[in-house]
């Protein structure tokens, strides 16, 4: 469970991560710098088990994997969305970093909501108001590739 970062759409890559940040290596690196163009004071203030809620399109921008590593990086439990950019979507679970559909959580849950999650149902818990939520329940797949860390490290233990 954790508190919700409210955005809107669009929300694309150089937000997540600024371009002038891409010479850093290392994650927790770069992660000192998420979000911060929209928001200065999220990387002070982000606690592991927070979610982003945002608007449509999500991770638009460049392809950079960069931007879902530094979200996991940050502590965030998920993203939720109404739409995620493809690229985005993809670079997402193939470091083991959840995302999750849904317009009515997107549209209902305020920043500083409390929120819980059940991926292997897709239940969006907003604590806050005593709402729930649908999403897309998460293949068992998708959720294997999450508790493995990403997709390298699920091939590496299936080997």
């Amino acid at each position: 469970m954790g508190k919700a970062y409210k955005y809107g759409d669009n929300v694309d890559t150089d937000v997540i991560i600024p371009a002038r940040y891409l010479n850093l290596i290392e994650p927790a690196d770069l992660s000192k710098h998420a979000m911060e163009d929209i928001d200065a004071d999220f990387v002070r203030t982000v606690k592991p088990g927070d979610v982003i809620v945002a608007g449509s399109n999500f991770g638009s921008g460049s392809s950079r994997e960069q931007a879902p590593i530094v979200l996991k990086e940050s502590g965030l439990a998920a993203v939720i969305a109404p739409s995620f950019a493809r690229i985005f979507y993809r670079n997402a679970f193939n470091i083991g970093f959840p995302i999750l559909e849904s317009r009515e959580a997107a549209s209902a849950i305020e920043a500083g909501d409390e929120i819980e999650i059940d991926f292997a149902g897709g239940v969006i818990a907003n604590r806050t108001k005593g709402e729930t939520y649908q999403a897309e329940p998460l293949p068992e797949f998708m959720r294997g590739l999450i508790e493995s860390g990403g997709l390298v490290d699920y091939v590496k233990a299936r080997r």
